[in-house]
């Protein structure tokens, strides 16, 4: 093997263990997010039905906004909707 062909090869092997290391980090951004997606969707599912049991006409929609709401902001994402919510029955 040639001087040329050896510098690919190592330079190849960098670029694949620094996407390895880029991957990762996203690959636990994106579970981080889907975990919190699913658990919010719950939320509001339970909080929604809490509400209907004390006679409190309001419900947070289960939508891509609000998933994606909840998703990217967490808890409070979840307390931003039932916020707004609320300010809506004033």
């Amino acid at each position: 093997m040639d001087t040329k062909a050896g510098m690919l090869v190592v330079a190849g092997i960098c670029i694949l263990v620094l996407a390895i290391g880029f991957l990762r980090k996203n690959a636990e951004i994106l579970l981080n997010f889907i975990v919190r997606a699913v658990l919010g969707t719950m939320g509001i599912y339970a909080v929604n039905l809490c509400l209907a049991k004390l006679g409190i006409a309001g419900a947070v929609g289960i939508n891509p906004f609000t998933v994606l709401t909840v998703g990217s902001l967490g808890t409070g994402g979840l307390g931003l909707l039932y916020g707004i919510m609320f300010y809506h029955l004033l």
